[in-house]
């Protein structure tokens, strides 16, 4: 399967999960993390933050490793550079992730292609690219212009 084959019964399975891990959530309020962070609280996600340099985020713990996170989640969104992705997803093999999302919006992303085939290789789900603000119903206009134009280009996930 190649990265912009997402099959979207991976991306629907994902969002169906109701808690999981954003690993990379930038202590940057402004940043994009934080704001698909916030996104996910208002829609009523259990969404635990994680990222090395910080305590808490939003008011809520902030996990220092995968490792750290109690209980373990399912599901794992990625937010990192490639270079840590390729590290991440054998913490999450380790620690019993089911499901591993590598965020991308505008080029690499999180997404490593050996990242991938690690996961391929070790029985975890992976959506390999694609921004989850396209997926969400009632969305802002930005993310259903983008959805629509991937739309109309074939580039959508089937």
């Amino acid at each position: 399967m190649s990265l912009s084959e997402t099959p979207k019964s991976r991306i629907d399975e994902f969002l169906a999960e109701r808690r999981f891990a954003i690993i990379g959530v930038s202590r940057n309020p402004k940043d994009f993390s934080r704001i698909l962070f916030r996104e996910f609280l208002k829609r009523g996600y259990d969404v635990v933050p994680a990222n090395p340099g910080c305590v808490e985020i939003e008011g809520r713990a902030c996990a220092r490793s995968i490792a750290a996170i109690e209980p373990p989640p399912e599901s794992v969104l990625l937010m990192t550079p490639p270079s840590v992705t390729e590290t991440l997803v054998s913490e999450c093999a380790a620690a019993g992730v089911k499901r591993i999302w590598m965020y991308r919006a505008a080029g690499a992303g999180a997404v490593s292609q050996r990242a991938v085939a690690y996961c391929h290789a070790n029985h975890i789900d992976v959506i390999a690219g694609e921004c989850p603000m396209m997926f969400l119903p009632e969305t802002g206009w930005l993310h259903r212009v983008h959805g629509f134009v991937r739309r109309i280009s074939g580039a959508y996930p089937r």
